[in-house]
């Protein structure tokens, strides 16, 4: 019989992974003028190590959802880990760029069943009362990733070389690994095999279909300038030094603008969404206007004011396609919440592929202010979800969520 694990170190383990996957998502960001160097490719294509992991991660939540629905959950997870340990070590030694790119592209498929997988392992090993807060403890890996991973993951390519960047966050997978081998219980609930005709239920139901583009415009029209950061940081005169520390300082600011999100979401997350959206689009077209003039100083304030506001969204999108999935599809939850997560990564795919092309044909410079011309459909959607709703659906709503 196994022995009980305590429910806090299951979180753990889930948290050190959630940490590996979160550094890894966006360590390229700080790596690109290193990756453009070494493989002597253009920036706009060295941006592709971010829309190609944002693809991988779009296709792998909802994909591998349905192949390993039968599969018991720990070793699931430990399976997860090793491909994702695999596709970083393919990174690191990646004697071409187009192998770099299909390093990306496995860990990336670890990250999209990752998010869909811990999420339920994490409700499952505490009590009914404690599940959201559960849900939160292991979202801290990503967070804690945000503040400390990537910039630290730059720090070790800036004093190396950008390959060991790629070992750093592999070492932290394989403790990820062991963790989940001893503190992930083997009798978990197993889901069983998800119902094909769910992805029918989902995708013909308007509400949530246009949640899925909300999430997709409202959160990925922040990576067309967000990809490119690290050389729009150098291009207002930053070191490399001081651009890993100015990317702290930037995870210090959406771990304040995720917690903030969170609470104004609460209570109606449509229109608190429409007020974030708005104030990113601001800091966009803020962040535009200081790489015209060229002021360091204001650049530095615009890119903060970015941080702030990026990922203040992702609680409240979160929120509302499970509330949309509770009301219409209840059956269907589990893959509601793959394909969100799917849209958001749609969402990186589309800013960063939108950003490239900026870059390649206007310049750097003109990133943040498409990625707010994507934000305003994002808006512009809300508004029109809102005008559809009666007085009668939100009340509704409301009564669900209760």
């Amino acid at each position: 019989m196994e022995k009980k694990i305590s429910p806090n170190l299951t979180l753990l383990a889930l948290a050190i992974n959630a940490f590996a996957i979160g550094s890894t998502e966006f360590i390229s960001v700080g790596l690109l003028p290193m990756i453009v160097k070494s493989f002597n490719v253009t920036l706009a294509q060295a941006g592709l190590t971010v829309s190609l992991y944002a693809l991988g991660v779009t296709i792998g939540a909802p994909l591998l959802t349905v192949l390993t629905g039968k599969w018991n959950r720990r070793n699931l997870m430990i399976g997860i880990m090793l491909l994702f340990i695999s596709g970083n070590l393919l990174a690191a030694f990646a004697p071409t760029f187009m192998i770099l790119l299909l390093g990306r592209i496995l860990a990336a498929l670890a990250h999209g069943i990752f998010m869909s997988v811990s999420t339920v392992i994490a409700a499952d090993v505490v009590e009914p009362s404690r599940r959201a807060s559960a849900i939160a403890i292991m979202f801290t890996g990503l967070t804690v990733a945000t503040v400390t991973g990537v910039p630290l993951g730059t720090f070790i390519g800036q004093q190396t070389t950008w390959n060991m960047s790629f070992i750093f966050i592999a070492v932290v997978g394989l403790l990820g690994l062991i963790a989940s081998s001893f503190l992930v219980p083997r009798q978990l609930p197993i889901p069983g095999k998800v119902d094909l005709k769910g992805f029918v239920r989902i995708f013909t139901n308007k509400p949530l279909v246009m949640s899925f583009l909300i999430t997709a415009f409202g959160y990925g029209g922040t990576f067309a300038a967000y990809t490119y950061l690290s050389p729009i940081l150098e291009g207002f005169g930053f070191s490399a030094s001081a651009v890993v520390i100015i990317l702290i300082v930037y995870g210090v600011m959406v771990a304040i603008g995720n917690t903030i999100g969170g609470q104004l979401a609460n209570e109606k997350p449509l229109a608190s969404l429409i007020k974030m959206f708005g104030l990113l689009m601001a800091a966009l077209v803020f962040l535009f206007a200081t790489t015209l003039i060229g002021n360091n100083i204001l650049g530095l304030l615009a890119a903060l004011l970015l941080g702030l506001f990026a990922f203040m969204n992702v609680p409240g999108l979160q929120l509302y396609v499970v509330q949309l999935a509770e009301k219409y599809v209840p059956q269907d939850i589990t893959l509601a919440s793959a394909f969100n997560i799917a849209a958001f990564n749609i969402g990186i795919t589309l800013g960063s592929t939108v950003g490239a092309q900026v870059t390649g044909k206007m310049g750097i410079a003109y990133t943040p202010i498409f990625g707010a011309v994507i934000v305003l459909l994002a808006i512009l959607l809300i508004v029109q979800v809102k005008k559809s709703e009666s007085p009668e659906a939100s009340n509704e709503m409301t009564e669900c969520k209760e």
